[in-house]
């Protein structure tokens, strides 16, 4: 309750919320501004959308379904009345706060639609925190009004922001609807900075927008992915592969020496990996060959080596710096009671190899892999050997990728240069795609930044037949001159449609989209002049339009392939809306004639007989017409003064 007079303005259901909020039960969230927050996501105008045929991109069918939109996100959302309650899932990554990576106008707390950008939020602005509350919360308010009812919010965060982020959403979404906090490994060792801890990860939160009707998929798996699963040993957990007891983290203690029971040779993790468990679950999962060991100095240069009790290390063969192996000895006994382990078969789960001559491994169960569909909460990352497999206990390894993957992907495809220094992994994006989007949703992308999320989308449906589309925003910095949703955003997906890598080439992956640039000036000549499909836009914008008080929840009609001519949509009295407008050369008035085709049509589709008609000039007159002016009504209901407005009558 910020400014006692704003309240005065509020309507009476906002206030009886407000009330219920502030004296019921559970944990409430407050912050300076925040009853403006909660404001302006209701006083945002929505904005015309001017298609930009050069910036798009591929196949008919791709154009038709996806979409690339220049412009605020606040605004973009606002204007997309035609997806509103129809997005299958929201995947996206907002600014994290770290120091003048998001602006706020001051002005925006009394005027959303102000154009100016404000000023960049630096990491010593003592309001950072609350300023970056005030720009979130009306976006995340939209976002749940864009997602169906059984719609994902997938949104990515740092250690920063995150427990302000999940205050937010915990009251906006429900903190019943809340699936899942996903700590993913973003970085595959720490960096020396003066922190207390390093922090090498990030988060993902997942919250549904109905809990009980969200899906939770699983992830799809090729039978001819177990072919390498064999069980020599004859396991009684069922086939199994061999895997890598090692990691790429760059760990120093978790680099010591291993040695085989067999032949007493020392095993150490090629080049800078590290052991990839805990050296006290590694030793019991060694003991289980009938051996002892013990952790020993063998004058390595190493951690203590995990040695068998009464083994001794030689001298390394060669002179390398970071041998993969070093001689030694072991006893006789020790060699005779891990060989009797070998020929009486059901190794354990670190062997090694079908003779005992190799190094360490571990097992990979297929069973595991199976009962491994349902997702957790901890994804690390290494290499890529499997893309669409899942560890037995996490998504171990292979599953998340790094953000500097995630560079170096967006590199591969656009070159050096485009100045990005963190971008999330295709891996990491793709997973969760697969997980709460279906194969024919749409998701969401409204900070888009160099499009991930739309090279994710093409990347599954190619590889998978899917027909997922994606509708991604992105602004850019057109302060600086750098408006990358029109160069690095398209530029990346252009390029992954055709195969047309920057640094090689790759399999085109298809599909398309089409680029729209939201106006920044709605004027009576733009409006005029447009084709009949913007102008459906604009009139759906309008009428649903947040800055009038009928602010009707629409359902368009047509779009399943009705041959309406003027039917566009209807209301929650079952009252049509009707366009008179075939483009800015043709007959934009209603007429008899018209209006006649109009009740026709009315009754065709079951609606009632009170017709809500958008048209240049009314030639008719009857009781059952309510009439709207294009371009007078369309412009005041866009918040602007006709009056004051320049209007062009001879166009």
């Amino acid at each position: 309750m910020d400014d006692l007079t704003d309240l005065e303005s509020l309507p009476v259901e906002q206030l009886i919320e407000m009330i219920r909020e502030k004296t019921g039960a559970g944990v409430n969230l407050s912050f300076p501004g925040k009853v403006l927050a909660r404001q302006i996501g209701r006083r945002v105008r929505p904005r015309n959308q001017r298609t930009v045929k050069s910036l798009s991109a591929g196949d008919e069918h791709g154009r038709s379904r996806n979409l690339v939109i220049e412009g605020d996100n606040l605004q973009a959302m606002a204007s997309l009345y035609r997806e509103r309650g129809q997005i299958d899932m929201i995947l996206t990554d907002p600014p994290y706060n770290t120091g003048s990576d998001f602006r706020y106008n001051d002005k925006w707390d009394k005027d959303p639609n102000d154009p100016d950008m404000g000023e960049f939020v630096g990491s010593d602005d003592p309001a950072r925190h609350t300023k970056w509350m005030k720009f979130m919360y009306p976006r995340l308010q939209i976002m749940r009004a864009m997602l169906k009812p059984s719609g994902v919010l997938a949104i990515c965060i740092d250690s920063r922001e995150l427990f302000h982020l999940g205050n937010m959403l915990d009251e906006i979404f429900g903190e019943e609807n809340r699936l899942a906090i996903i700590n993913w490994e973003k970085a595959a060792a720490p960096k020396n900075d003066k922190n207390h801890v390093a922090s090498t990860t990030e988060y993902v939160l997942v919250y549904a927008k109905n809990e009980k009707r969200a899906s939770t998929g699983s992830l799809p798996r090729n039978e001819d992915s177990y072919d390498r699963y064999k069980n020599p040993d004859d396991d009684h957990r069922g086939l199994w592969r061999e895997h890598d007891l090692t990691a790429r983290t760059s760990s120093p203690k978790d680099q010591y020496g291993i040695q085989s029971p067999f032949d007493g040779t020392i095993h150490y993790p090629a080049g800078y990996r590290s052991w990839a468990h805990p050296k006290r679950n590694i030793k019991q999962w060694l003991e289980e060959w009938g051996v002892a060991y013990t952790t020993v100095n063998i004058g390595d240069g190493r951690p203590t080596a995990l040695m068998v009790k009464g083994g001794r290390a030689l001298p390394p063969a060669s002179g390398e710096e970071r041998p993969r192996t070093r001689p030694g000895t072991v006893p006789k006994s020790a060699t005779q009671a891990a060989t009797a382990v070998l020929k009486r078969g059901q190794w354990p789960f670190v062997w090694w190899g079908l003779k005992g001559t190799g190094g360490p491994r571990p097992k990979k169960y297929k069973e595991a892999v199976r009962k491994g569909f349902v997702p957790i909460t901890y994804w690390a990352s290494d290499e890529y050997d499997e893309p669409f497999e899942m560890g037995s206990t996490s998504w171990d390894w292979e599953q998340s990728g790094l953000s500097q993957a995630g560079v170096k992907e967006l590199t591969l495809v656009v070159g050096a240069g485009h100045k990005f220094e963190t971008v999330k992994p295709l891996k990491l994006v793709t997973k969760l795609l697969q997980i709460w989007c279906p194969p024919n949703g749409t998701v969401l992308d409204p900070f888009a930044g160099s499009g991930t999320t739309g090279h994710a989308v093409l990347e599954l449906n190619h590889a998978q037949e899917t027909d997922r589309r994606f509708i991604l925003v992105e602004q850019g910095r057109p302060d600086n001159g750098d408006s990358y949703a029109r160069t690095l955003t398209v530029d990346r997906l252009t390029r992954v449609i055709t195969g047309d890598w920057q640094k090689e080439r790759r399999p085109a992956l298809g599909g398309g989209f089409t680029f729209k640039a939201l106006e920044k000036k709605v004027d009576a000549k733009t409006l005029l002049l447009m084709e009949r499909d913007e102008m459906v836009d604009t009139v759906i914008a309008s009428h649903s339009s947040t800055g009038t008080r009928r602010r009707t929840e629409l359902i368009l009609i047509g779009d399943d392939g009705e041959p309406y001519t003027y039917l566009v949509a209807k209301n929650a009295n079952n009252e049509g809306i009707y366009l008179v407008w075939a483009g800015a050369g043709s007959s934009t008035d209603l007429t008899e004639e018209a209006y006649e085709a109009i009740t026709e049509e009315a009754d065709a589709a079951g609606l009632g007989d009170v017709y809500h008609v958008y048209s240049r000039r009314n030639l008719i007159v009857t009781d059952d017409v309510i009439w709207y002016q294009i371009p007078d009504r369309i412009l005041s209901d866009f918040g602007l003064d006709v009056r004051s407005e320049p209007f062009t009558e001879a166009v």
